[in-house]
């Protein structure tokens, strides 16, 4: 029986596979490719790079992912295809008529998981659940519906499920929550005082109330009053408050490893977030010894894992909508309520 592929997402720098790197890939069969703007050019080119890396681990069904969830945050920018506006903007709009707000959150979605869907790639790593406060740092700004728990839960939902409806994969993010965070984690660590207490009434809830998602992302953050020592990402006590106070059974994979908020070598990262007990971990530098050693410091999936990743996988519906009609529709109906 073949072993299990590592419990691991790696990136790659360029175009196209080099021969060194699909020996790479063949060798250490990682679970997931992470794909940047780098990575991206043109459609043809974005289904070929995918079909060659799931060449080379041997499995049809290999998840590549990128990040794509509308606004600041969209790799497929380039001019080939529609872009689409943040999750703030239609956290706005719902906050002006909130089945209004969701109608169009849903439709967009439709759109733009049909548009990944046609380059087979399989997930924008999507919704953000995070609560944006007045202090929040712009590294969630207007990636966040807003500071309203209920709200952020119903457009939540709405990206969640059209996701599925089209058979993309969608990721909340990123539990057990970053609306506090005052840093940037991709240049240091945030720190949350607040009490568990706080946090479940707020930035948990709206994680708590989409526990059914079938992946979310794990923060890079430290709360003082869980674990003072670790960050959320590479902590124990945080994946099980994770499990058993939020109560999400889902696939859980950590934000990229490479980020400065975490310390250590980079293989001792991925070490740590698995030991820990999260399911993934991402590593996508996109260097090749990089990954290498990275893999090296990876496990296979375990049974638990590929239990809820098939469990995910199982929720994949095949719907797709016409990309420019529906865009063109959500567009029509910000103009029609004042929105530019």
């Amino acid at each position: 029986m073949p072993s299990a592929p590592l419990a691991l997402f790696v990136g790659m720098p360029g175009l196209e596979l080099s021969a060194s790197e699909v020996a790479f890939f063949r060798e250490a069969n990682p679970f997931g490719l992470f794909l940047f703007k780098r990575n991206l050019d043109s459609p043809e080119q974005i289904r070929r790079l995918c079909a060659q890396f799931r060449e080379a681990v041997g499995r049809e069904d290999a998840p590549v992912y990128i990040d794509q969830e509308g606004g600041r945050v969209q790799r497929l920018d380039n001019g080939n295809w529609p872009l689409f506006r943040s999750l703030g903007s239609f956290g706005a709009l719902a906050r002006k008529d909130l089945e209004l707000g969701k109608r169009a959150m849903r439709l967009s979605t439709l759109a733009m998981a049909s548009m990944m869907a046609d380059l087979t790639i399989g997930s924008g790593t999507t919704p953000v659940v995070d609560l944006a406060r007045k202090g929040t740092h712009d590294v969630i700004g207007q990636r966040s519906f807003g500071d309203d728990p209920d709200l952020v839960i119903a457009m939540a939902r709405e990206v969640i499920e059209a996701m599925l409806e089209v058979g993309e994969m969608p990721i909340m993010k990123h539990i057990p929550g970053y609306g506090r965070v005052s840093v940037d984690p991709h240049f240091d660590c945030p720190v949350v005082d607040a009490t568990v207490a706080e946090m479940r009434a707020t930035d948990f809830r709206p994680f708590a109330a989409l526990k059914d998602a079938p992946w979310a992302m794990v923060a890079h953050l430290i709360f003082t009053q869980v674990d003072p020592e670790r960050p959320a990402s590479v902590s124990p006590i945080v994946c099980e408050l994770i499990r058993r106070d939020i109560g999400f059974d889902g696939v859980l994979i950590t934000d990229c490893l490479t980020m400065e908020a975490l310390k250590g070598t980079w293989p001792e990262r991925v070490r740590a977030a698995l030991d820990a007990g999260y399911d993934i971990a991402l590593h996508s530098q996109g260097d090749l010894a990089a990954s290498e050693a990275a893999a090296k410091a990876a496990s296979p999936l375990s049974s638990a894992s590929l239990a809820r990743i098939a469990r995910a996988e199982a929720r994949r519906g095949n719907r797709r909508v016409d990309v420019k009609a529906v865009h063109d529709e959500v567009e029509q109906i910000f103009r029609e309520n004042g929105f530019a």
